[in-house]
């Protein structure tokens, strides 16, 4: 079908070339064959009399045409699928849609298990896909290629719809048995003491707060990729590390894990959920989102511990991403 002289089917090629930046994925994706889509690669330069994208060694660059029709397109696509192609009723019972979320291990093992498990006994062909925390998380909102992203409020965007889930802190823990570690923790025993922390992708480690707010920099030790490697890096050890209060009392059960207040506190955070804009009137997404919510209603306010006098709250932007 042409479209002033567009077949709008060369829109489906262009956002695989534009999303995967290879010409053999690009095809894998929309299963065409080679010798298709280089035709249809052909048939896009003549049109937009671009070239598109050109070679630079290994790595495919995209011309300044190229970068600035891939949000249009995909936009384009995205309301087409969401408003024409999957306009029918949804049926939880019956549907086996596939849900892609990005989240952290902290907020799998605390919040969205149950989610899944409520999941199955209503929706028992539903599906999910679980990925890891991502160093453009928008980017994959922006694009369609995930339904749903759980993180800090506060790493959010405003592009896209949000709605909180529960609130959190983080905690200092250590080993039941490391006699090193006192009920009341100064900022200098703190600083001293072996870390073990947590980093996702190229984002900051939870330590990187002190350097920004103290001009000191904690005695990082073990260095790990997700929150619930922290618990066996600590036990047995004289090393603490810093971490979300709930993912500490769920370790508590496998671990001998005791819990100190920071010295100088970070603020409670609250973790959300959001979703692409475009898909803010799907069916689908609207059931899951309000599966959450009750799940997250159900979730008990941490306590705090009330025998440590806790210091003046200090904010600070680095939060770790969890």
């Amino acid at each position: 079908m042409r479209f002033k002289g567009l077949d709008l089917n060369l829109l489906v090629v262009l956002d695989a070339l534009l999303t995967e930046r290879n010409l053999t994925e690009a095809a894998r994706r929309i299963n065409l064959s080679q010798p298709a889509m280089s035709a249809a690669v052909a048939r896009l330069r003549d049109f937009f009399r671009d070239e598109l994208f050109a070679m630079s060694g290994r790595e495919r660059i995209l011309t300044p045409r190229a970068e600035a029709l891939a949000p249009a397109v995909r936009d384009a696509l995205l309301r087409i699928q969401g408003s024409i192609i999957s306009s029918d009723p949804f049926n939880p019972a019956q549907s086996d849609r596939r849900f892609r979320i990005v989240l952290s291990d902290f907020v799998t093992l605390v919040f969205f298990e149950k989610v899944v498990e409520r999941v199955a006994r209503e929706a028992p062909a539903v599906s999910f896909e679980m990925l890891p925390l991502d160093d453009d998380p928008d980017e994959l909102l922006r694009r369609g290629d995930i339904d749903f992203l759980i993180v800090p409020e506060l790493f959010m965007s405003s592009a896209h719809p949000r709605v909180a889930l529960f609130d959190e802190r983080l905690v200092c823990v250590g080993c039941a048995r490391n006699r090193q570690l006192p009920r009341q923790l100064s900022f200098e025993k703190y600083i001293s003491m072996k870390h073990v922390s947590v980093k996702f992708g190229r984002m900051r480690k939870p330590q990187e707060w002190f350097v920004r707010e103290h001009g000191v920099k904690a005695r990082v030790e073990v260095t790990v990729q997700a929150f619930s490697m922290i618990p066996p890096m600590v036990s047995g050890t004289d090393r603490i590390a810093t971490m979300p209060f709930r993912l500490v009392k769920h370790f508590e059960q496998t671990f001998p894990l005791q819990i100190i207040e920071l010295p100088l506190p970070l603020p409670e955070f609250t973790e959300a959920v959001q979703w692409p804009a475009l898909h803010d009137s799907d069916p689908a997404s609207v059931w899951m989102r309000e599966i959450m919510l009750q799940e997250a209603s159900r979730m008990a306010t941490p306590r705090k511990t009330p025998e440590v006098t806790r210091a003046p709250c200090v904010f600070s932007p680095e939060l770790p991403l969890v």
